[in-house]
């Protein structure tokens, strides 16, 4: 028996004359996911993409799970493929769906008739295909309001596909079609959802991380490194670029008042976020920053730091709160990774009593017992770049 994914649009199916550019991006990130389940073909079709294993040596339950991390698919089915006859779609009810009913108790049957030329109608399909489902899997009944699994037969091009029920995708649009950002990622939890967050957009990521060594440790490192993977399951591969901020968070203590370190370290390294976005091609930075949630994001700090940054600063966390960051976190699986307790650079020299409210004016006097500009370069000429696959 033929087994296919059937993976299908979301937003993408608004899009115009170009819309072939985005589907072009869609399989061939589905291409190269594919590669570490076996051998599969991609291609597409009526808005639909058919990811196909060729063979016998594929893991199409793990090509199911990686096609539900591609970033412009709303959802995806699990499907038999069989001639377009009613005798070839009543024996593929036969062997193909009992695995997937056993535990269910109701169901209905839909029916879609791309294929105008097919000799019944959606109606008389589903009604057929109705008859066989009770008559190969009798335990279950009929609910056409709120079935535990609805039964679909679709008539399309080339097949009908026979599959029960399907599964939700990712959503957004495909990798890399809106250009490059940068993230600034430290390894909270915050940061790797506002990640995931611009790259369901269509971003492709680069990334930026912090380091303070001896002061900050290579378990630390390390961790940041594992949750950049588990992002890459969704947002592709990722350019890892580390820099040491040791010697500049050492001369903010040696010369500057204690409550301004925090801000003092947040504009460097926006400063110099924003130079290695420009040596990366990267049109925004990203960071993963709620108003609020503590001393360098109330908006009086947010107004001190952005002046650094030459492009946008995209901040999709912004209006959540801790539990709708964590919910996300959560569902993309860095929680647990993001809460091990190694430090990371923010946590060093922290003032006891930071600035809420400052005065741009009074942190610029700060920053001028500084050489910030040559610091900042400095700084730049410390990137060491990591390019970190996905962690499956």
């Amino acid at each position: 028996m033929k087994e296919v994914l059937l993976c299908k649009y979301g937003e993408l199916i608004l899009k115009g004359a170009n819309k072939s550019v985005f589907e072009d991006a869609l399989c061939k990130e589905l291409r190269i996911r594919s590669k570490h389940f076996g051998h599969f073909t991609v291609d597409r079709a009526q808005s639909t993409i058919y990811v196909t294993p060729v063979g016998d040596d594929y893991d199409m339950d793990g090509m199911l799970e990686a096609a539900g991390r591609v970033f412009g698919i709303s959802a995806l089915c699990r499907a038999a493929a069989c001639e377009k006859n009613m005798e070839a779609i009543r024996q593929t009810i036969r062997d193909y769906l009992p695995p997937f009913m056993k535990s269910r108790r109701t169901f209905k049957v839909e029916a879609k008739r791309s294929d105008k030329t097919f000799p019944l109608d959606s109606m008389e399909i589903a009604a057929q295909a109705g008859g066989m489902v009770l008559e190969t899997c009798p335990w279950l009944t009929v609910d056409v309001h709120t079935p535990d699994v609805v039964v679909k037969i679709e008539i399309r091009e080339n097949e009908a596909y026979v599959h029960a029920g399907q599964f939700p995708g990712a959503g957004g649009m495909p990798f890399g079609s809106a250009g490059t950002g940068l993230l600034l990622l430290s390894g909270g939890i915050d940061s790797p959802v506002a990640g995931y967050m611009m790259a369901k957009r269509g971003l492709r990521l680069e990334a930026v991380h912090f380091e303070s060594f001896p002061y900050t440790s290579e378990l630390a490192l390390d961790k940041v490194m594992r949750l950049a993977g588990l992002m890459a399951r969704y947002t592709g591969p990722i350019n890892m670029h580390i820099v040491s901020l040791t010697q500049i968070q050492e001369k903010i203590q040696a010369l500057c008042d204690e409550e301004y370190f925090t801000l003092l370290l947040r504009r460097y390294m926006m400063a110099i976020a924003d130079r290695i976005a420009e040596q990366t091609g990267s049109g925004a930075l990203i960071t993963g920053e709620s108003l609020g949630q503590v001393a360098s994001q109330t908006l009086q700090a947010i107004g001190v730091t952005n002046p650094l940054a030459t492009r946008p600063v995209f901040r999709p966390c912004i209006g959540m709160d801790k539990e709708e960051i964590i919910r996300i976190a959560r569902k993309i699986d860095t929680f647990d990774t993001s809460i091990e307790p190694f430090e990371d650079c923010c946590t060093v020299f922290t003032p006891r009593h930071p600035k809420t409210k400052p005065e741009l004016q009074k942190v610029l006097a700060q920053e001028q017992k500084l050489d910030f500009l040559n610091d900042v370069e400095k700084a730049v000429d410390t990137r060491k770049t990591k390019y970190i696959l996905a962690h499956y």
